[in-house]
């Protein structure tokens, strides 16, 4: 992998992270029309998404530091169990668990088998669709204050689907929000919250992975930290972005580009152009 292409990843990884639109599936599809026409690989989507949870951080910094905070101070007795910021953060925990138990269970399958574009095509049409329907029929009135744990394991089990790459981390806890509810801005806020502790997980574990197996890797550690940086300035762009739209907009135009870049995977797939793997 060239520099040039670890920047274009982490061009692409930032703009994508954050859309219900799937960064893994474009990471895994622009990588096949690159010069080295290769799959980046799971370890290398894992270590870029770093940089776009650090945009995170930075964007809702103040929040999280609360949150931790209440948290932390809620087990001594402190703060009481019911605060909101102290509620906040253990359903972040227990909706961190799905994803976290499954990704270490099934991180072989997750690196091969999920990686298969007739399997990322298909995904990307129909969770597309569900949410669609999630965000057209929905209903709207609850905000964060109204997340319960039981909602908050469903969010975490939404969010573990996106372990198959065109599902989207962000796209599946949001229609799981606008199904139980939520309104847009609610959905991506928790969204973007829920993902921190398990991004930050599984991107520090396969950049070990990548460290103490560097011959496993098509990519070299410079490359990796460009693109993390590179994707970590334009999510924080697409954040700020995301939010104000949210206020005003719906999701469908995401759906729409959902479908159609499936069809055109369809399409691809069915003449040649591209390979299952």
């Amino acid at each position: 992998m060239s520099f040039i292409e670890a920047i274009i990843l982490g061009l692409v990884q930032g703009l994508t992270e954050f859309l219900p639109i799937s960064s893994s599936a474009h990471i895994r599809v622009v990588g096949e029309f690159l010069p080295s026409a290769s799959d980046p690989g799971a370890t290398f989507t894992a270590i870029t998404q770093i940089g776009t949870e650090l945009a995170v951080l930075v964007y809702f910094w103040k929040k999280i530091v609360h949150i931790v905070k209440q948290w932390a101070l809620s087990l001594s007795g402190r703060v009481p169990r019911n605060d909101p910021d102290a509620r906040m953060g253990w359903l972040v925990i227990i909706g961190t668990l799905p994803i976290g138990v499954l990704g270490f269970l099934f991180q072989d399958v997750i690196r091969d088998v999920f990686r298969n574009l007739w399997l990322v095509a298909t995904v990307l049409i129909v969770f597309g669709i569900i949410l669609g329907l999630a965000d057209r029929y929905g209903r709207r009135e609850r905000d964060m204050a109204h997340i319960t744990y039981p909602h908050g394991l469903t969010l975490g089990v939404a969010q573990a689907l996106a372990l198959i790459p065109g599902v989207s981390r962000s796209g599946a806890t949001t229609t799981a929000a606008r199904a139980l509810g939520y309104n847009r801005t609610a959905a991506a806020e928790f969204s973007f919250l829920l993902a921190v502790p398990a991004v930050f997980g599984s991107g520090l574990y396969e950049l070990m992975h990548a460290l103490t197996e560097p011959g496993e890797q098509g990519y070299g550690m410079a490359e990796t930290l460009v693109a993390t940086v590179i994707a970590f300035v334009v999510g924080w762009i697409v954040i700020a972005y995301l939010m104000r739209y949210l206020k005003r907009g719906s999701f469908l135009p995401f759906v729409l580009y959902r479908v159609g870049l499936g069809l055109v995977l369809f399409a691809l797939l069915a003449t040649g152009v591209l390979t299952a793997y």
